[in-house]
């Protein structure tokens, strides 16, 4: 029985209600007419359910097709702008318990070397990351509670926020690690944690089982129901995500939305980010092993799609996809992406690209400062603004701003004003004079008089005299 409002998994999300709207959308995938009236629908820009969003995943109407994509691109301009928020993921520790067959970490892997981080060890992995110029990271850890238990992730994210290194902050600190209890969840949002990520990675029930066989990730439901404690945990800011290729897209995507619905009508606020990564190789695993892996296109159209049907979402793309890969779905949707990533415990210190703990093959293997280039060359806006969250504009407060489409009113001077931090302590000279010129063009884009005359005075502030951390 579907119930979008309950507690429980296989009630919010529904075998028989994805099966049925993946038939109707077998059914209407040349509906030009109903196509055309959700299309319309969306660009009202309030979003769009599940089973109007499965038909446009599955319409075949090429010049329907085309407006889909234009559609989702003038969306992301509306909500989210030119600005593109970068952060970095930080690998604490590969020590695991789970049975995973898609991931390296699997407990039952004897090739890779296993590695925790001691603090002082996370001390030089956060100093080298503030030299490349990130304010933001996102810890990864395996599921193991004797080698990484809820304390050490506690005492990780203070010695993390501890660290001020020349001009350099890690100012927010999100967090994805294996489902956990309420009281552990109150523990995170007590420590200061920006988002609580964590992957479904995939919908559907039995798939889900077959591909976690041991472990405590075994538990379908636990792991299903994790964003419900915790948002009861006080976590108001969650991160979803499902690993395509692991069963069939358009399953995930429908569950994916689902999943969201719920969250909106079980708690009020819908999830901050959704991530959409594809499975690729890794230690011990073989790819091609998992027949239901996606094309760049399909991939595409899944961004599109998603973008539409809940406009306020952030969307994440890391480093598994290829500059190529990233560069299209940008406009699509994308509003935050990795940068100079290491996947492996401790890589950050490393000169040469550790693989040895490597959690999976890193596709864009730039340094952020290409990185950062290489978007204002696209006239995208790099951001590494934190100030919502530092604001307390989290959760509900973030998304009524969103939905109104008022967030930009701050988000646009504080990404120029974070690019200026970056450009005056750590890019290269090349990026500088990029960044110039792009923090130049893009400020007769902030029409607030008063807010245009105080951006100006602190990116002078910034880059003459020393001063950080200005936020509106």
């Amino acid at each position: 029985m579907y119930d979008v409002k309950s507690k429980k998994a296989e009630e919010f999300i529904s075998d028989e209600e994805i099966t049925a709207s993946l038939q109707y959308a077998d059914e209407n995938k040349s509906n030009a007419e109903l196509i055309d009236s959700i299309l319309s629908k969306a660009a009202e820009g309030k979003g769009i359910g599940h089973r109007e969003a499965s038909v446009l995943l599955a319409c075949d109407i090429p010049e329907k097709n085309e407006e889909i994509f234009h559609l989702a691109k003038k969306i992301k301009q509306e909500f989210y702008g030119n600005r593109i928020v970068l952060f970095a993921p930080l690998y604490l520790s590969n020590y695991c318990i789970n049975g995973c067959t898609y991931c390296p970490y699997h407990m039952k892997n004897k090739t890779i070397p296993r590695h925790k981080l001691t603090q002082e060890e996370i001390k030089a992995e956060v100093i080298a990351l503030q030299d490349m110029g990130h304010k933001r990271l996102a810890l990864e850890a395996g599921e193991d509670p004797v080698n990484n238990p809820i304390e050490y992730i506690l005492e990780s994210i203070k010695t993390i926020y501890s660290i001020k290194h020349k001009n350099g902050a890690i100012r927010r600190v999100n967090v994805n690690i294996a489902a956990t209890t309420v009281e552990n969840y109150k523990k995170l949002h007590d420590a200061g944690i920006g988002t609580y990520i964590l992957f479904q990675e995939t919908y559907h029930k039995s798939s889900y089982e077959v591909l976690h066989p041991t472990g405590p990730k075994h538990d379908y439901a636990y792991h299903t129901e994790a964003m419900d404690r915790a948002m009861e945990g006080g976590i108001d800011d969650v991160g979803l995500g499902v690993l395509f290729g692991l069963d069939k897209y358009r399953y995930e995507f429908t569950g994916l939305l689902m999943h969201a619905e719920h969250l909106e009508a079980a708690f009020g606020v819908g999830p901050h980010t959704i991530s959409v990564p594809r499975v690729c190789p890794a230690d011990d695993i073989d790819i091609k092993e998992f027949s239901n892996s996606i094309d760049d296109d399909t991939f595409a159209k899944i961004v599109a799609c998603i973008r539409i049907a809940v406009p306020y979402t952030g969307m994440i793309v890391s480093t598994r996809e290829t500059q190529k890969s990233r560069e299209r779905v940008l406009n699509l949707g994308i509003s935050q992406i990795s940068g100079g990533s290491r996947t492996s415990v401790g890589g950050y210190t490393e000169e040469i690209r550790p693989e040895d703990t490597t959690q999976f093959e890193v596709s864009d293997t730039r340094s952020l400062d290409e990185v950062i280039k290489w978007l204002m060359e696209l006239d995208y806006v790099p951001s590494f603004c934190t100030a919502c969250y530092r604001e307390g504009r989290t959760g509900d407060r973030f998304m009524a701003l969103c939905k109104a489409k008022q967030i930009q009113n701050c988000c646009l001077p504080n990404a120029l004003m974070t690019l200026e931090e970056y450009l005056s302590d750590y890019a290269s000279e090349e990026t500088k004079k990029v960044g110039r010129r792009l923090i130049e063009a893009n400020l007769s884009d902030i029409t607030n008089p008063v807010v245009l005359e105080k951006t100006k005075e602190r990116l002078k502030a910034i880059k003459e005299n020393g001063e950080r951390d200005f936020r509106f």
